[in-house]
């Protein structure tokens, strides 16, 4: 047993490297964490704007269900961290949450910076070591991490890394992908990241752009193919097509159909509180001298934006056939010919292949370098999921470190201080 205290490296100061931190640091292990922002969770705050989405309170076979493809990969990290663990760590943290009318989980306050605060004095208080503005620029000839610090290029050299680097999204907020390129370079296998949890283009009109750009169209149910369930909710028109919580529950459905078809199609019902029949036969009255505008408008209160997107969508002729028109407006398609850009989406997938990590999460080609988080190929809709499988994968990285670790001789050190450090 090696009485040398290890190096231990976080590199990546989100949710998933923070919760890496706080197993590795209750473990009795000293931690060392870098991050390339000026202060951490930049991204997590953001998402926290409008109301931080912890997790899901949905039973646990339907939550596991919602990562689709990826269901059996994160199966095996939610035991660590599911959404009951996520409100009992929050409560600890101070912070009480509340079940929403989705069944989706906030803080009472509704804000993620509380949380952060809370969630970072803990950390320091169990000693956690800190580096702002420290960029990882992968390793040098000796195998040394390099870092772009303040002053001057930095390197060390240390006996278990994680890395917690986040994907492709918001750039601006320290996710910009770039890692992926000395992964490579070190024989990891790697994805091409794409947009996840993001709206989808189209071609609207210039007066459709101009009148309706911004405006959610509200009550309304979408589906992706003919086979699967209707959702109901609310969409945003936006300048280049759709996006909004019903848009980035579908967007892995989406981009398959894009990705394989080059473009992707998307069916909104209108009126979801209306039967077909009900509607076609309300459509077939005489309308007399009024226009179809005022007629929709009156009889089934169709107006505004979604009259105006029947419009932009339908030709002239299926407004003379009552009953096609009724269809339409049960089920109306609209083709999306790409994914909004990425750093506008609120995730990516793409990035390390599950194949090129064990189940605890290290690189089969670098012994002693795991990962965590969003960096991973794996995907998750918005409601929680997303937050709850990092969260969940920090935790099983720090025990992948710690039983690698000892696996290497080494035993935990205990702190002698409580006092926090941190460096820019």
């Amino acid at each position: 047993m090696s009485h040398t205290p290890p190096v231990i490296v976080l590199i990546g100061a989100g949710p998933a490297g923070l919760m890496a931190a706080e197993q590795l640091l209750d473990q009795g292990w000293s931690v060392q964490m870098f991050d390339a922002m000026p202060s951490v969770g930049r991204k997590f705050l953001l998402a926290g704007r409008g109301g931080l989405n912890l997790t899901h309170s949905e039973d646990a076979d339907s939550f596991v269900a919602r990562y689709g493809a990826d269901a059996v990969w994160i199966q095996g990290w939610l035991p660590h961290m599911d959404g009951p663990a996520v409100r009992q760590w929050a409560q600890e943290l101070g912070i009480e949450t509340f079940v929403g009318s989705s069944g989706r989980v906030f803080p009472v306050g509704m804000k993620a910076a509380p949380l952060l605060r809370a969630w970072l004095k803990r950390l320091y208080q169990k000693g956690l070591v800190l580096h702002t503005r420290h960029r990882w620029q992968g390793w040098d000839a000796t195998g040394a991490l390099v870092f772009d610090a303040p002053t001057a290029q930095r390197t060390l050299r240390a006996d278990a890394v994680l890395l917690a680097l986040g994907g492709a999204s918001w750039a601006r907020l320290g996710s910009d992908g770039r890692w992926r390129q000395w992964l490579q370079a070190a024989g990891v296998t790697t994805a091409p990241f794409v947009a996840s949890n993001c709206g989808f283009r189209c071609r609207w009109s210039e007066y459709f752009r101009a009148r309706y750009a911004g405006t959610p169209i509200k009550t309304v149910a979408v589906r992706v193919g003919d086979h699967t369930p209707w959702r109901r909710g609310e969409v945003m028109v936006d300048q280049y097509g759709l996006e909004g919580g019903l848009v980035y529950a579908h967007s892995a459905a989406l981009r398959q159909q894009w990705q394989q078809h080059g473009v992707a199609q998307l069916q909104l019902d209108l009126l979801p509180d209306w039967s077909l029949e009900k509607l076609a036969l309300t459509l077939q009255q005489p309308r007399g001298a009024r226009s179809w505008s005022s007629f929709l408008g009156q009889k089934v209160k169709l107006k505004g934006v979604k009259l105006a997107l029947l419009h932009e969508c339908l030709s002239p002729d299926v407004w003379e056939q009552p009953a096609t028109l009724a269809s339409h407006i049960k089920q109306l398609s609209i083709s999306f010919n790409e994914p909004a850009p990425m750093d506008r989406a609120i995730s990516t997938v793409g990035g390390v292949t599950r194949s090129a990590l064990t189940d605890d999460l290290m690189l089969h080609a670098l012994p002693g370098v795991f990962c965590a988080g969003e960096m991973m190929d794996w995907d998750a809709p918005t409601g929680g999921y997303l937050l709850t499988a990092c969260l969940a994968s920090g935790h099983v990285a720090a025990k992948g470190m710690t039983a690698y670790l000892r696996a290497q001789g080494f035993a935990p050190t205990p702190i002698a201080s409580a006092e926090s450090s941190r460096s820019s």
